[in-house]
């Protein structure tokens, strides 16, 4: 059994980056990152481009212009300007070559057709020139670099369509055991409501990873075996709950030990979640968690997340942890590190009622885990204490 930071330590440095690529439409782009630089296939602007609503001017020396006519956005004729002529111009609509500046309009007193500014002004002021942004051929963004919302319109308004972005992993939920049945059907005497798929379906999902597909298996050796080698030969992650312990019944570790996938380790001194595995095949990641739903989550989000983040070559790969003051009062049981189920808000942290390896109702009000050390056997109010922050 490893403590909690060297469990912490193999998964950040077993994990490696996919290194796949995939092409996205732009607009379901979010959240990937570039897989290669991408060079601007215009100029943006494409035109020389009002920045306010006013009056394009071919510059004179006087402050009276001749109106000859209007440019608004979207437009596509080209009107021709002499000296001492002017335009009726609005914000993102093309200037004329022969204008040289835009006056805005709250600074032009308006005559019939003829103008008149309230002073000089320099050559091309409010005119955004062509290629400001950037150049046809110029780099646009680099590699790595992740697609916001921002990133995805600045594409959008190059007229990119697609973009090529790092694979994001394939994933494989599995859950175990013969007391499981699916919401919506008769719930037998001593059969339970299977709630670990759709648990951590939502949690990656909430992640933006949507590849991920859900299998089920009986508690039997053989198909447990063929259940696992066939999903992680398909899949760069998989995710198993329940199974992992030495009960009679418990077949995930002896069917992984056949597939000779490498033990990184097993049993974490922890609670909850002791009984976790953490091991490798060719490029494949696997996590057997805990059957217990609250166990699992835990370990979805303390381990599981940083081997996501890895995965997708991220810098930053933990969820945060800071410091807040506890409003609570908690004694822990035993010498193992512990993960409690708490409500942070403004630098203050709750610890819940309820926290059982298999209390799903305190969990789903949570949205933080307060983390107290060995050597620590009590929380007291207006202590500081460590808290994980949840992406929720």
């Amino acid at each position: 059994m490893i403590s909690v930071s060297e469990a912490i330590q193999l998964v950040e440095k077993q994990s490696l980056p996919l290194l796949k690529s995939t092409y996205k439409p732009v607009e379901k782009s979010g959240g990937y990152k570039l897989f290669a630089d991408v060079d601007s296939p215009i100029n943006m602007p494409p035109f020389r481009q009002s920045a306010m609503d006013g009056y394009a001017l071919n510059l004179h020396n006087n402050l009276n212009y001749n109106l000859i006519g209007e440019v608004k956005a979207g437009d596509g004729h080209q009107l021709i300007l002499k000296p001492g002529q002017a335009v009726r111009i609005f914000t993102g609509a093309p200037v004329p070559d022969t204008a040289n500046a835009v006056m805005m309009q709250e600074k032009v007193v308006v005559d019939g057709n003829v103008i008149t500014i309230q002073n000089q002004i320099e050559i091309n002021v409010n005119i955004r020139p062509l290629g400001e942004q950037v150049k046809k051929g110029e780099l646009a963004l680099l590699k790595n670099t992740k697609l916001t919302p921002a990133a995805i319109g600045y594409l959008s308004s190059l007229g990119i369509s697609k973009v090529k972005v790092f694979k994001k992993p394939s994933i494989a939920l599995i859950t175990t055991g013969n007391e499981l049945v699916e919401a919506g059907a008769d719930l037998d005497y001593g059969k339970i409501y299977e709630s670990n798929s759709n648990m951590l379906l939502s949690a990656l999902y909430s992640l933006k990873f949507y590849d991920v597909t859900i299998h089920k298996v009986e508690d039997d050796y053989e198909k447990t075996q063929s259940k696992l080698n066939s999903v992680i030969n398909e899949n760069d992650l998989v995710i198993i709950t329940g199974g992992i312990s030495v009960g009679d019944y418990d077949f995930v570790g002896k069917a992984l030990s056949a597939l000779n996938v490498t033990e990184h380790f097993y049993k974490v001194k922890q609670k909850p979640g002791k009984p976790l595995f953490y091991g490798t095949k060719n490029n494949t990641s696997i996590f057997a968690l805990p059957g217990n739903p609250a166990a699992a989550l835990t370990c979805f989000y303390v381990y599981v997340y940083i081997a996501l983040q890895k995965m997708m070559n991220n810098d930053v790969v933990a969820l945060p942890r800071i410091k807040a003051i506890s409003v609570s009062n908690f004694k822990k049981n035993g010498d193992r590190p512990q993960f409690l189920k708490a409500i942070y808000n403004n630098n203050q942290v709750e610890i819940l009622e309820g926290q059982s390896s298999a209390m799903q109702q305190t969990f789903a009000i949570s949205n933080a885990l307060v983390f107290m050390p060995e050597d620590d056997s009590a929380i007291e109010t207006g202590d500081s204490v460590e808290v994980i922050l949840l992406p929720i």
